[in-house]
């Protein structure tokens, strides 16, 4: 028999059961409803355009006299006098050593002497000479007087033409013993001093001091080669022009030289140990204010990259597969696309490859895009943003040339 409480018990049970079902989905489909019901989201996007675009190149550098010529003995003999004071600047032709000019001096007058010998010996035989042929003429004299005459005239004047290549050689070695600068320039410390004996000729024993000509000063640096093909390429393809490539350098402690170099030299040959092309600027130095060795930073400008595409570096999201960027295509439909980078330019990369003229790009919000779903899109505030005043370095750092 049945309890007569079991009945309504179980309906109980029942109907709470079934109450909370619906209650369940029902907030499942009202959920499911406002899902379905939220709009794209909405992100900022600009149109990339193709622009002439200044570029400018920066290297490291060391600094070099343009001539650096060292002083040697040419005669040999002992250091007798040091005539300049290290370190000083001197004039083309100024006296900086002197190496025994009293021996040079007497040897001098030793072949002054030898050559008025010469000289005397010279006039009588010409004299005799002249005096014989016309006796021989006349039948007066013979062939073998004439003969005689004439051969002894022949060796006085070779005999005097040899006295006077020997003063002449005295005269050199004299001049020599007199050390002069060869340049105007600094002149560096003395490599021999005074009482060493100086041999001439010889690779240790004759270098006496190196004269530095600092104005012009030159700036050697060193360009990477994959850039530097990059460039030619470029500049092969009419895609980087110059009106003039102008030089600045920055000296270590920031100091920017005011004065504007020129390139002078590219080598026509890459290193095989760095990798690099030697290159090098001038610059005028009148002051003297860059001083040969100094480590500088060479910014090479003037240059324009033409029909060049800039991204903002905030429309780059950085994967484990590269760069990629957000391009909105048809339907306004976002779409994942890798892109080639370039260089810096400030707060932008030059872009190599992987976007056109006239696409939209996702420069705000390319976080929230999903590939093939369409998005909100509207006018990003870098729209309108400026090239900068003067071009960023855009180079990569290297070495001093070799």
């Amino acid at each position: 028999m049945k309890s007569p409480v079991g009945t309504p018990l179980s309906l109980m049970v029942s109907v709470c059961t079934l109450f909370a079902l619906l209650l369940v989905g029902g907030c499942k489909s009202e959920e499911k409803g406002r899902t379905a019901s939220l709009p794209p989201p909405l992100v900022g996007v600009m149109t990339v355009e193709e622009r002439n675009v200044p570029v400018s190149f920066t290297y490291a550098g060391q600094t070099e006299g343009s001539r650096a010529v060292e002083v040697r003995a040419q005669v040999s003999g002992i250091l007798m006098r040091r005539a300049y004071d290290e370190g000083q600047y001197v004039k083309q032709g100024q006296l900086l050593f002197e190496i025994e000019p009293d021996t040079y001096r007497a040897a001098l007058r030793q072949a002054n002497g030898v050559m008025e010998q010469a000289q005397a010996k010279f006039t009588q035989a010409r004299q005799n000479l002249n005096r014989v042929l016309p006796l021989y003429k006349k039948n007066a004299v013979s062939q073998k007087d004439r003969d005689d005459a004439q051969a002894a005239y022949d060796s006085a004047k070779a005999d005097l033409d040899s006295a006077k290549a020997a003063v002449s050689e005295a005269e050199i070695k004299l001049s020599h013993a007199y050390v002069t600068a060869p340049v105007a320039g600094f002149a560096s410390r003395e490599y021999r001093t005074v009482g060493n004996l100086i041999t001439a000729g010889s690779q240790d024993g004759s270098l006496l001091t190196v004269v530095n000509q600092n104005d012009p000063i030159y700036a050697n640096f060193a360009i990477p080669s994959p850039q530097f093909m990059r460039l030619r390429a470029l500049q092969e393809q009419g895609r980087l022009k110059s009106d003039g490539t102008v030089a600045e350098i920055t000296l270590a402690d920031g100091t920017v030289y005011q004065t504007k170099g020129v390139i002078t030299f590219i080598d026509k040959q890459v290193n095989t140990n760095t990798s690099v092309v030697a290159a090098r600027a001038e610059f005028v130095n009148p002051d003297l204010f860059v001083l040969p060795g100094q480590f500088v930073r060479v910014t090479l400008s003037g240059m324009e990259l033409v029909n060049a595409i800039l991204i903002p570096q905030q429309a780059v999201i950085q994967t484990q597969k590269g760069s990629m960027v957000v391009v909105i295509g048809e339907g306004d439909k976002a779409e994942m696309r890798p892109v080639d980078l370039g260089d810096n330019y400030g707060d932008s990369f030059l872009l190599n490859k992987g976007v056109k003229a006239g696409e939209r790009i996702v420069v705000e919000g390319g976080n929230k895009a999903v590939p093939g779903q369409p998005v909100r899109i509207q006018q990003a505030s870098v729209q309108d943003a400026k090239l900068p005043d003067q071009p960023v370095g855009t180079g990569s750092d290297s070495g001093k040339a070799e």
